[in-house]
């Protein structure tokens, strides 16, 4: 498995022994570090910004519960993320928010991975060419987020973990427990929506008054 960035922490041998010892400031450290992207992720399965925070919540209870049996098979925020993810699913389904995970298997489209092809989304300059890209750099960061909202849950949830908070295909394919090609095919629909819609602004934008 590929490691996540980490910010700095330590290895992940290091953040288990210390989590096993009690030991507050490794603790703070983990939530200063990952609990805004999990904000993110859990986000994507309930309906408000309040589940997702008590949904994070949970799930440091749930870490501060398993880390004696964790068995470091996989990286540590693999496994934080695991709990998260399984956390926010049974709450989403509650509030009949998300549809079962193995609606998966029924993505169907293309399986190219944009993020690979130049001019992908992430790419600026496919979007706003011109150095009128900076000035509106502030706002399309707000327009992203808003796209990101739009989008299916499935959707969202992966291109989160992919795009925002920097994953691998095979750490969320672990994470989601969803196959390489349904990651494919779920992150492409998602980067094609928001580049589209992104496109659609700058053209809007562009046109004279």
């Amino acid at each position: 498995m590929g490691s996540f960035a980490g910010g700095g922490l330590p290895p992940d041998d290091a953040v288990v022994t210390a989590l096993r010892a009690g030991d507050e400031a490794m603790f703070a450290a983990l939530l200063d570090t990952w609990s805004r992207g999990m904000l993110r992720v859990a986000r994507s399965y309930v309906s408000t910004d309040h589940s997702a925070e008590e949904v994070v919540q949970d799930t440091w209870l749930a870490v501060i519960d398993g880390i004696d049996a964790f068995e470091q098979r996989s990286s540590v925020k693999t496994w934080v993320y695991r709990i998260l993810v399984n956390t926010a699913k049974k709450r989403g389904v509650r509030e009949s928010r998300t549809l079962p995970w193995s609606a998966f298997d029924r993505e169907g489209g293309s399986s190219v991975d944009l993020g690979s092809v130049p001019g992908g989304w992430r790419d600026p300059a496919a979007v706003w060419p011109t150095p009128e890209g900076e000035a509106l750099a502030a706002e399309v960061r707000g327009l992203i987020a808003e796209a990101l909202a739009r989008l299916p849950p499935r959707q969202r949830v992966v291109i989160t973990l992919r795009d925002v908070e920097g994953c691998s295909s095979d750490e969320v394919c672990e994470i989601l427990e969803i196959s390489a090609a349904n990651q494919r095919v779920l992150l492409h629909r998602a980067r094609t929506a928001v580049r589209g819609w992104l496109a659609d602004y700058y053209e809007c934008v562009k046109q004279p008054e």
